[in-house]
């Protein structure tokens, strides 16, 4: 079944912000690494953020100072908070889950983000 569901995408110009958020439906989302991920047509998935579950992050080099990753055990939910989007941003994102115990990992269904020039 669906585990993880990303919602926020959108069109958005040069300069614009998004906020992604991922709903998990996992038991062990406290205990989870959460990742946001991102793949741009032609171009294989690159992680771009990651929060594991004492809050410490992790952010790709292209996005840093720009984007941050947080999460509400209280709503089992993460986000990625996108600032001054550039359109080499555009990619479909997608919500990721790893048991680091486990090693049990899901995927969401991805949300399409599109910044215009």
């Amino acid at each position: 079944q669906v585990q993880l569901v990303e919602s926020g995408g959108g069109l958005v110009q040069t300069g614009g912000s998004l906020r992604l958020s991922c709903a998990s439906s996992r038991s062990t989302f406290r205990i989870e690494t959460m990742g946001w991920y991102r793949q741009a047509p032609g171009k294989q998935r690159e992680l771009v953020a990651q929060i594991d579950f004492i809050g410490t992050k992790n952010y790709v080099d292209s996005v840093k100072g720009r984007f941050t990753i947080s999460r509400d055990n209280a709503k089992n939910t993460v986000y990625l908070e996108m600032t001054t989007l550039k359109p080499e941003d555009t990619a479909v994102y997608y919500c990721n889950a790893r048991n680091m115990i486990t090693d049990d990992v899901s995927w969401g269904q991805g949300t399409q983000v599109t910044v215009s020039s």
